[in-house]
């Protein structure tokens, strides 16, 4: 039986630390399976960070078991989910996160990928006003990386491809935000865009995957903006705005704060992504993804 797809351990090129961990990841599951007495129930499936399989508990209920590569974005996964308790979110059964390992409820795969993009923000909208409750103290907060992002923007702003008065505009949004008290405060999923809600039974659209911190609601809206950028298509100021004021509507969001945060996270991107690709040791920065997040930058803001 194959726990782990032979493209998930692929993951190893990422460097020594990953590759010793999924060396452990097979026994890791089957040490899992055997403590909380679950049954594989099919072939198990990857994201970037994590393997999930299939499985049924001992009272033949339909899980899921997600292991994930230990980093500080998914070290408070089961805790938001244990304060969401289920209500727009997949619903925790067991955690031990001290190994990253969560048993969740089986969704079905299909997500918000197929319907229409403005549709999928107003179910999104509807999700944050769900989620954002008041933060376990327990998180990191918003505002310290804010005051981080101040910094290294300052840091970099010679060195990114980007409009040196978008940088300077980015940086003077995260200092604002990193003195704001409403910065934190409110649990946040971070990451909730078009693959991240899948169909449920209990409800028909549910959350997955948060990186929660402590933070601000209108810090939420970027990922909605820059995944399925394909799909602007040459109308990229209108599709960028038709699906923005989707999400703040539903949502009740300020429009004002919530164009703040997409504007810095959009930067950040940037900055993140010469970062993590610097030449001539890697290819380099994606250059197509840098137009991108340029692009809705200032589509936000047209």
């Amino acid at each position: 039986m194959t726990l782990v797809p032979d493209s998930f351990l692929a993951l190893a090129a990422n460097g020594p630390s990953w590759a010793a961990w999924l060396d452990d990841l097979p026994g890791l599951l089957r040490d899992l399976l055997e403590e909380w007495s679950l049954t594989v129930d099919g072939p198990s499936t990857h994201g970037s960070c994590a393997v999930v399989l299939p499985v049924r508990t001992a009272e033949g209920e339909a899980a899921v078991l997600k292991v994930g590569w230990p980093h500080w974005e998914a070290e408070h996964e089961a805790l938001a989910l244990q304060v969401w308790g289920g209500r727009g979110a997949v619903r925790l059964l067991r955690a031990d996160p001290k190994r990253f390992a969560l048993l969740l409820e089986r969704l079905h795969p299909e997500d918000l990928s197929e319907l229409w993009d403005v549709q999928a923000c107003e179910i999104v909208g509807g999700l944050y006003r769900r989620l954002h409750v008041a933060a376990p103290p327990q998180l990191r907060t918003l505002s310290q990386q804010a005051a981080r992002w101040v910094s290294e923007l300052g840091e970099k702003e010679r060195r990114l491809p980007v409009p040196p008065r978008m940088v300077e505009q980015a940086r003077a949004i995260a200092g604002d935000f990193a003195r704001d008290e409403a910065t934190d405060g409110t649990l946040i999923h971070t990451d909730l865009h078009f693959t991240n809600v899948l169909r449920g039974d209990r409800e028909e659209w549910l959350a997955i995957d948060p990186k929660p911190l402590s933070g601000d609601p209108h810090y939420e809206l970027a990922p909605m903006l820059w995944n399925r950028f394909d799909e602007y298509a040459g109308r990229i100021r209108d599709g960028v705005r038709d699906r923005f004021f989707a999400l703040v509507d539903a949502a009740e969001l300020d429009e004002d704060r919530a164009r703040a945060w997409v504007v810095l996270r959009l930067i950040v991107n940037v900055k993140d992504e010469v970062e993590d690709n610097p030449t001539p040791d890697k290819a380099g920065p994606d250059k197509e993804w840098i137009t991108a997040m340029i692009s809705v930058a200032k589509a936000v803001q047209d």
